[in-house]
């Protein structure tokens, strides 16, 4: 909840008078800038902004397919970037009845529910930095109207975050009467819920906010965003009621009383009364509102002018948590409204859309906002087109040049803050490198205020070349420091390893697989560090493999390993932070956890989109398609089959001396899966399981990587090698990495693909659950 104390001198002036020194200090700005004189966004090239012009181009693709699909009869896009517009398309018609009329770029439209933050919410924030309201006071503080039937504790900020358990709408008939009588009516409404406890979406809330503003400032919303926000800003097409020269430019909706709503507030509420209501009502142009998003990701000033201060701007945008996710101040961030949001922006993107047809996104980590605005109720009230903005909002986003910063790159651009005179232990081996290929391990000997006192190495050592059963402790060459082995004598730090630190930093690499060992490390290594009451500092890093893939099934209870260290499915979509997160919370571990976040890294992508060095992980895992396979192909190595160890490339083909791969490969092809072939050889491992003797084998080519599953292939494989192999095939080794014995009984019992994905399906819909709450990246 947000505390803001005023004046104590303040409180005892009306507020009229408390406000008017606002006023004067507003239009005295405006005066001596003079709107005229704030220019537009100018326009630039997307390369001028690190942006991918043929990425940007995908649009005009999408919104081909809107149109001809019916989802709207036009629409007009912009993007824009570093304070520059570097999309501006106007595409089919603003109008189609009873004429067409195509569409134009400075089109006005009907904003609907896009009036919530951009004027309602952003004239609330106004108010309450001038100390003429407090967000956490009750409404009824200003407007004594409002505490009827029990609504007495609900507050500014309640219904700035749509959780004053106010109804969504109330009666059309609330307004036959004229807007006095529907105002009684409004403040005569009960509430749904407690306040404070449940998210519902509720434009009763914000008619109410509207009005909170003309009490407090003595100006009809309408006239306080013209004088205050939009006049100062230069934004001349935007506001309530607009003239009769904007009215021409709009794009119609549907017809009210026979006429068509053109420059005519669509929704029925606000119409009936006069036009000018906080939920609905407004209108703009894509122009405009570049505008008012650039000023947004100014810290609340644009051309010179300052509307917002930068704490109010932050306070507006903040996530904060309510019932079904994340809401900010007027904005969305990530509900179940958030079907127009961009996949690939950050956690800090904030946004809304409008009934019409509107949609506003603005991203501050990545200074970037997309501008989609449409009638796509004209002319017979249906169209669709949330679904349409998003992935529009996602090409924009996806279409910026944005290196991934792992942890280690983070901390040290930062200056190393959170190990600022510590003595640190590094749990750590070859793939901890910062961008420039530099060392943590050196970083860290190196970092002014930092002490680094011991090495901690994994399985595969500290240069991950080792691929023995025990590895012993050791010196580091270049430092001098011990390197204490964790894949030894021990696989958890010892109270002497530990003794002369306060603090564990861990910086691995991991490859996205349940059964890959590294996680492993860092589980036992934080279960230490809870104990001894030691900092435990995670140094992210990319799930190579992506992060929103989540497969198989999740490990049986009690079953937990070194090579299963948590109940997780065998793809678990989660990268080392996140994952230290879950442990922490579901082992219930008392510990001072931090994790160091990349930033620029996006769920959807592969290693390769980060532009990040490969260095193989383990001596077997020699590129980002083993990686992909081994989620599926690794499973097989506790059985009697080669997995390709030995050879040039494992896991990316698997035999047996006595397996025909001719008659196995024509079987798996026949399955049909996805993104993938299966073609029939013969190799020879120098090394490891059946070392020198010839093999009858697949070779796995994964042909499209977005399509391919590599657990399900993997239980494809399992299926037919026990079809084929019966007495041959070990399957009961099978389930050492598997870690079901439901899904090991649905293999040997022959049934489908589709059936073993379904006998596990409930647990992963429970484990998606429990993902949700720890991920820290969209």
């Amino acid at each position: 909840m947000i505390i803001r104390t005023r004046l104590a001198v303040l409180a005892c002036w009306p507020l009229l008078v408390v406000f008017s020194a606002f006023a004067g200090q507003a239009l005295t700005s405006a005066g001596e800038t003079g709107s005229a004189a704030v220019p537009k966004l100018p326009h630039a090239g997307p390369q001028d902004v690190g942006m991918d012009a043929a990425c940007l181009r995908q649009i005009d693709q999408l919104v081909a397919e809107g149109l001809q699909a019916g989802n709207m009869p036009g629409c007009v896009v912009a993007v824009g970037r570093h304070g520059k517009i570097v999309l501006l398309r106007a595409y089919g018609h603003k109008q189609i009845e009873p004429t067409r009329v195509p569409m134009t770029t400075d089109t006005v439209f009907d904003l609907a529910s896009l009036t919530k933050p951009i004027a309602t919410a952003t004239s609330v924030m106004m108010l309450e930095e001038r100390q003429a309201i407090a967000l956490d006071d009750p409404v009824a503080r200003y407007l004594p109207e409002f505490a009827a039937n029990g609504k007495q504790q609900i507050t500014v900020f309640h219904l700035l975050t749509h959780q004053g358990g106010l109804i969504p709408d109330n009666s059309l008939d609330d307004y036959a009467d004229g807007p006095q009588e529907a105002w009684q009516r409004i403040f005569a409404l009960k509430p749904k819920a407690p306040p404070g406890s449940t998210f519902i979406y509720s434009d009763v809330g914000y008619l109410v906010l509207g009005e909170l503003v003309q009490r407090v400032s003595g100006k009809d919303l309408g006239e306080f965003t013209r004088e205050h926000l939009f006049q100062p800003l230069g934004m001349t097409e935007t506001g309530y009621l607009p003239d009769e020269p904007l009215r021409r430019r709009a794009a119609p909706t549907e017809q009210r009383d026979g006429r068509w709503m053109q420059g005519e507030v669509h929704d029925p509420r606000a119409y009936r009364l006069g036009g000018i209501a906080g939920h609905a009502g407004l209108f703009s142009t894509a122009t405009d509102l570049a505008v008012y998003a650039r000023m947004m990701l100014g810290g609340g000033q644009y051309g010179g002018v300052r509307v917002l201060s930068q704490r109010a701007v932050a306070e507006m945008t903040k996530a904060y948590p309510v019932s079904s996710g994340l809401r900010g101040l007027g904005w969305d961030v990530k509900t179940g409204y958030s079907s127009n949001r961009g996949k690939s922006f950050s956690s800090r993107a904030f946004g809304h859309g409008g009934f019409t047809g509107t949609v506003l996104w603005i991203d501050p980590e990545l200074d970037l906002f997309v501008i989609f605005l449409s009638n796509r109720l004209h002319p017979d009230g249906r169209g669709a087109v949330n679904a349409l903005a998003g992935r529009i909002a996602t090409i924009a986003a996806d279409a910026i040049d944005r290196p991934v910063l792992t942890g280690i790159d983070v901390l040290r651009r930062d200056g190393f803050r959170p190990l600022q005179g510590r003595r640190v232990g590094l749990i750590t081996n070859h793939t901890a490198v910062d961008r420039d290929g530099t060392g943590t391990a050196r970083l860290l000997h190196e970092a002014a205020g930092v002490t680094l006192v011991a090495l901690f190495s994994p399985e595969h050592g500290l240069e991950g070349k080792l691929d023995v059963p025990r590895i012993a402790d050791a010196r580091h060459g270049e430092s001098g420091l011990p390197v204490y082995s964790l894949y030894g004598a021990t696989r958890t730090p010892t109270a002497e390893m530990l003794r002369d630190l306060d603090t564990l930093v861990f910086d691995i690499q991991d490859i996205g697989a349940r059964f890959y060992t590294y996680v492993s490390t860092m589980g036992n290594a934080m279960r230490a560090a809870a104990e001894h009451e030691i900092r435990f500092v995670v140094l992210d890093r990319p799930n190579p493999i992506g992060g929103r893939e989540v497969a198989g099934p999740v490990l049986d209870a009690g079953r937990e390993s070194f090579v299963a260290f948590h109940r997780l499915p065998i793809r678990h979509g989660m990268t080392v932070g996140e994952l230290a997160e879950l442990f922490k919370a579901e082992l219930d571990l008392k510990l001072d956890l931090q994790v160091v976040r990349m930033e620029g890294w996006r769920r959807d992508d592969f290693y390769d989109a980060a532009g990040l060095l490969w260095i193989n992980p383990s001596p077997n895992m020699r590129s980002l398609t083993q990686a992909l396979l081994y989620p599926g192909i690794g499973l097989l190595e506790t059985t009697n089959l080669s997995v390709g160890r030995g050879t040039d490339t494992p896991f990316e083909v698997f035999g047996a001396p006595w397996l025909d791969g001719v008659r196995l490969a024509r079987q798996l092809n026949r399955c049909g899966l996805a993104g993938v072939r299966f073609v029939p050889i013969a190799f020879t491992p120098r090394s490891s399981k059946f070392a020198e003797e010839r093999c009858g084998g697949v070779n796995v080519i994964v042909t499209e990587r977005n399509r391919f599953r590599p657990v399900r292939t993997g239980l494809e494989i399992a299926r037919q090698l026990h079809a084929l192999y019966p007495d041959t095939w070990n399957i009961q080794a099978y389930d050492r990495l598997l870690g079901s014995r439901q899904t090991l009984r649905a293999i040997a019992e022959e049934k489908t693909v589709a059936e073993i994905e379904s006998g596990y399906d409930a647990g992963l819909r429970d484990f998606l659950e429990r993902r949700r709450k720890v991920l820290l990246y969209q």
